[in-house]
């Protein structure tokens, strides 16, 4: 499993516990189920790329962003 792959679950909750978030509210802003996000967080659930940008859109950024703070970690 490449390091992006295995990384992008810690990502999203980090960057979700780092606004106050609940994942509900992430799932919200996302445009995603609640239960989608917590499975996302898990490693259970491998987001497309259309996920991904939704997830980018939720946090307002770029998803290329979102992408490289799994690779630096």
């Amino acid at each position: 499993m490449s390091p992006v792959v295995s990384r992008f679950p810690g990502v999203v909750r980090q960057l979700r516990e780092a606004r106050g978030w609940s994942q509900e509210e992430l799932a919200e802003r996302a445009d995603l189920n609640r239960s989608y996000v917590g499975e996302i967080e898990r490693g259970i659930a491998m987001p497309s790329l259309v996920t991904i940008n939704k997830l980018a859109s939720g946090f307002e950024l770029l998803p290329s962003y979102l992408l490289a703070r799994c690779e630096q970690h």
